[in-house]
């Protein structure tokens, strides 16, 4: 597990765009595939650099296979509540927010999402400035897969639902520190 770096762009833009041809995609993600696809090298070159640029907000971490195969990520955003609203509720409070979970298929139940997870939430644990307060995440109610992992890894429903394309809805789950499950 390590974080992106920002020469790795290409690589990073092609585990996204492999994410989002994985059957999941349509719930898990807010963009398609042909969205990514047609968006220029420099945007990707832009997105590799803010998620390894040191004191940043924003972190991508990867797992990488000994032959250096990208098997998942997860990025994490660093929120405030004067910060714009990206996806879901606005911040309350100085928190945490994971985003773009994949993990190949081939990859699944070896434990790289656990261990994404760990590095992901650590990460955000151990940042001074903002102090976190949690962690958080949406789920579509329609990925009973992601929804099972999370729980299992200890976030909770934090009680907040937001509608989703379709009439569906995103639950909000939290991972609060000293409640983890």
């Amino acid at each position: 597990m390590r974080a992106v770096r920002a020469d790795e762009w290409p690589q990073a833009r092609q585990l996204r765009l492999d994410a989002l041809r994985d059957p999941a995609a349509p719930v898990a993600f807010l963009e398609s595939y042909e969205e990514a696809a047609a968006k220029p090298d420099v945007h990707w070159q832009e997105r590799s650099a803010a998620a390894a640029a040191e004191g940043g907000r924003v972190r991508q971490f990867v797992a990488e296979s000994p032959e250096g195969v990208w098997a998942g990520t997860v990025t994490v955003l660093v929120e405030s509540p004067e910060d714009d609203v990206r996806f879901g509720e606005a911040a309350e409070v100085d928190q945490a927010h994971l985003v773009g979970v994949f993990v190949r298929p081939e990859a699944r139940g070896t434990g790289v999402t656990d261990a994404l997870f760990r590095e992901a939430v650590a990460w955000a644990w151990s940042l001074s400035s903002p102090r976190l307060e949690r962690v958080r995440l949406y789920v579509h109610e329609k990925n009973p897969r992601a929804a099972a992992f999370y729980r299992r890894f200890g976030f909770v429903p934090s009680g907040q639902r937001i509608p989703a394309p379709g009439g569906r809805g995103e639950l909000e789950l939290e991972y609060v520190l000293g409640r983890e499950g």
